[in-house]
């Protein structure tokens, strides 16, 4: 059975495993909502849990709620710059930090323009470093409820619980936080680096299989 998934900006590690484990469908036809996953990520920095936020554009007024392929990001300052240097100084001792970071650092460095597009790239990036493709189907219309495909549109949700319950790893701060659950995939990726797409593989998906 497809799943149909919302694009997100690296997206955390439960809903990279349901990119791993399932057959997905990417949501193209849904309006934008604030305070989710489609615009920002968290990790972990010497300080904890920490979000990088992506600044958009925000539209009111007649024109009302926008689709969410149509929100452009905002490039008023370097907000790219900001988060490159983040990932670097939270994941330079990492071991798979210098791994992967001739094929991320690309991503903030050019400007999209639309988040969509921008939060794909992120993803097919990752796919790239997991040596896996990626998928391409989307929507071709918006529907509330879904017929043949379940819908997982609900894992871009930042504020609600989400029962899921990762395999503990090795984190850059772990000794001064303890282990900090379902970051983003660049977590993930930097401190496991090529056992990645195994990991992933191997997590327990409850909350979506059926």
């Amino acid at each position: 059975m497809n799943l149909i998934v919302h694009p997100a900006y690296f997206p955390n590690i439960a809903t990279f495993s349901v990119l791993a484990q399932h057959t997905v469908i990417w949501e193209a036809h849904d309006n934008f909502q604030k305070q989710t996953y489609r615009n920002r990520c968290y990790i972990c920095t010497d300080q904890g849990k920490h979000m990088l936020n992506i600044p958009i554009k925000h539209v009111g007024g007649k024109e009302g709620r926008q689709k969410y392929r149509d929100v452009e990001i905002d490039h008023t300052y370097n907000w790219q710059k900001q988060h490159w240097r983040t990932l670097e100084t939270a994941y330079r001792t990492s071991p798979f930090f210098e791994f992967y970071e001739d094929d991320l650092r690309p991503l903030f460095e050019k400007r999209e323009k639309f988040l969509f597009d921008f939060n794909l790239k992120t993803i097919q990036t990752t796919f790239d470093c997991l040596g896996i493709p990626m998928p391409i189907e989307r929507t071709k219309m918006f529907e509330m409820s879904t017929s043949n495909d379940m819908d997982a549109r609900f894992l871009v949700e930042a504020k609600k619980p989400l029962s899921f319950t990762p395999a503990g790893y090795s984190q850059v701060f772990e000794e001064r936080h303890g282990f900090i659950p379902d970051l983003s995939i660049l977590d993930l990726l930097f401190n496991e680096g090529t056992n990645t797409l195994d990991y992933l593989k191997s997590q327990s998906l409850s909350f979506v299989d059926v």
